[in-house]
C-alpha cells in the first residue's frame, strides 16, 4: 500500500512539477496565444471558409475542430515532457533516479491531458458564443468525455515522440509534420470515407480519429452508444503509444547504460 501511495504521489506530484519547471508556454500571453487563440482562429478559418463555398456545415467543421484543439497541447506538450530533459542537460539526473521511469513521464503527461481537454471545452464554447453552435445539454457530459479521451490519447502520442527525440536531433521537425498530417487524416475537415484507402488507414492509427467520430455521433443525437465502439477504439490507441513510449524510454536508457553515457543519443 505505502509503494502504491508513494507511486501515486511520483505521478502527481512530480508531473505538477515537471509541468512547471519544463513548460515551454512561459507567459500568460504566449500560454493563451498558443494553446487558445490559435485553435480559435483555425476553427473560425474552417467555418467560414465552409460557409464560402458551400461545403460541409458548421457542425461538423466546429466539432471536429474543437477536438483537434487538444491536439496542441497533448502532443507538443507531452514531447516536450521527455525532450526537453535533454534540451536542458537535465536527462543524466532522471537516468540516475532509481524511480521508475514509467511513473516518471506518465505523471508528467497529466497536466497536458487536462490542459487539452480544457481547450477543447473551451473551443465549443467558443464556438456557441461566436457562430451560434448549439447542441442540447444533456449531450454535453459524453462531449466533455470524449475531448478528455482524446486528450489521454493525443498525450500518449506526444510521449512517444518525446521518447523518439531522445535519439533525434530535431523532433520538432517530426512533430509539426505530424500536426498537419491530424488535420487533414483525422476526418476534422475531410471525412474520413472520402480519404484514399492507404490515408485512411494511416488516419486510423493516429489519436483523435476515433474521438472525432464519436463526438459527431453525440453532436448528431445518435447516443452514447453509437459513439462507445469509436471511444474504446481511441483508447485502446491511447494504451498503445503508452506502451510504446515506455518501451523506448527503457530500449534508450539500456543503450545510455550500455555506452555510459548519461545522453541517450
Amino acid at each position: 500500500m505505502n509503494g502504491f501511495a508513494s507511486t501515486a504521489r511520483l505521478v502527481v506530484v512530480g508531473g505538477m512539477t515537471s509541468y512547471r519547471a519544463l513548460f515551454n508556454w512561459t507567459t500568460p500571453s504566449m500560454y493563451i496565444g498558443t494553446l487558445f487563440a490559435s485553435p480559435l482562429f483555425q476553427l473560425l478559418f474552417f467555418v467560414y471558409v465552409g460557409r464560402g463555398l458551400g461545403v460541409a456545415g458548421d457542425e461538423f467543421l466546429i466539432v471536429g475542430n474543437a477536438v483537434l484543439s487538444c491536439s496542441v497541447a497533448g502532443i507538443f506538450g507531452g514531447t516536450m515532457a521527455i525532450a526537453n530533459e535533454r534540451r536542458y542537460g537535465t536527462l543524466g539526473t532522471v537516468l540516475l533516479s532509481p524511480r521508475s521511469r514509467a511513473a516518471i513521464f506518465l505523471g508528467r503527461g497529466l497536466p497536458y491531458v487536462l490542459n487539452g481537454a480544457l481547450v477543447s471545452v473551451t473551443m465549443l464554447g467558443a464556438a456557441a458564443l461566436l457562430l451560434g453552435w448549439r447542441t442540447p445539454v444533456d449531450r454535453l457530459p459524453a462531449l466533455v468525455l470524449t475531448t478528455l479521451v482524446g486528450a489521454i490519447a493525443c498525450t500518449a502520442f506526444g510521449l512517444t515522440l518525446g521518447s523518439v527525440g531522445l535519439r533525434l536531433r530535431d523532433i520538432w521537425l517530426v512533430t509539426n509534420i505530424t500536426s498537419a498530417l491530424m488535420l487533414l487524416l483525422t476526418g476534422v475537415i475531410v471525412p474520413s470515407g472520402e480519404l484514399p484507402a492507404l490515408l485512411r488507414a494511416i488516419g486510423s492509427v493516429l489519436p483523435l480519429t476515433h474521438s472525432v467520430a464519436a463526438a459527431r455521433h453525440i453532436t448528431d443525437g445518435d447516443g452514447f452508444g453509437a459513439a462507445g465502439p469509436d471511444l474504446l477504439i481511441e483508447v485502446g490507441i491511447a494504451v498503445a503509444y503508452t506502451l510504446i513510449a515506455v518501451v523506448l524510454l527503457r530500449v534508450f536508457e539500456t543503450e545510455a547504460r550500455r555506452r555510459a553515457v548519461l545522453d541517450a543519443m
